[in-house]
């Protein structure tokens, strides 16, 4: 095979790809624009009560704070830094903002109720994004994908130190992180980007222990559109 049709054959393959792919550093530099998202709400946007559609909806504001629950964090009126949580959430920064103006809630914290009704607690009258939403973002995938979903786009890794920007480490029907590099030579500490996590309600970078994760049943994933 000639050198140019080698190239074209490797082209339609990329292409034929249902999710287009993505690079590492595209991946990585769409988790950076949600968590450096800079976004003014009002009281409008200050829910607590149930949408019109039934659905109980709690932001993450200040004003959130019941006993044993993580408390909120934004503030109506002031400029704030990061896309808050929203369960079932799925809005780009762009759409997050067009949300705002129109009214809607700025996220939905995630509760034991909804973890049982999944789909059927998810509020369209709220904005913002959850953790599969996030990292289906980051993947340039054309809907959401489910904790519960993602493993199938995956090929799974045979060991941790494999780990690679733009893997991620998910846990079935529960969370998912999105790897963003090793702090350390030894590989046993994670950089990861997620969102929902106590104590957060927003899309946060941190780092966390390798060994942790795993011990609470984590398991390292690659997409199979990650483009080199």
């Amino acid at each position: 095979m000639s050198r140019w049709l080698l190239l074209l054959s490797l082209l339609l393959a990329a292409c034929s790809s249902p999710q287009g792919g993505v690079t590492p550093g595209e991946c990585l530099a769409i988790a950076e624009r949600y968590r450096t998202h800079r976004w003014l709400p009002s009281e409008q946007n200050v829910v607590h009560g149930v949408d019109p559609d039934g659905i109980r909806v709690d932001t993450p504001d200040v004003s959130y704070g019941p006993p044993g629950a993580v408390p909120g964090w934004w503030r109506a009126g002031e400029w704030n830094t990061s896309v808050p949580y929203q369960w079932g959430g799925f809005a780009t920064p762009e759409e997050f903002d067009r949300d705002l103006a129109a009214g809607k809630a700025a996220g939905d914290v995630y509760t034991s109720a909804k973890r049982r009704l999944l789909d059927a607690a998810v509020s369209r009258h709220a904005t913002g994004i959850d953790c599969s939403g996030f990292v289906s973002r980051c993947w340039r995938l054309p809907r959401s994908y489910s904790t519960r979903e993602l493993q199938g786009l995956c090929a799974p890794l045979a060991a941790w130190q494999e780990l690679q920007p733009g893997d991620i480490l998910n846990t079935w029907n529960a969370h998912v992180y999105l790897f963003a590099g090793w702090e350390d030579a030894a590989r046993t500490r994670c950089i990861t980007y997620d969102t929902g996590t106590p104590p957060h309600w927003l899309v946060v970078r941190r780092t966390l222990s390798a060994a942790e994760l795993q011990a609470k049943g984590f398991t390292p994933w690659r997409y199979r559109g990650m483009r080199p």
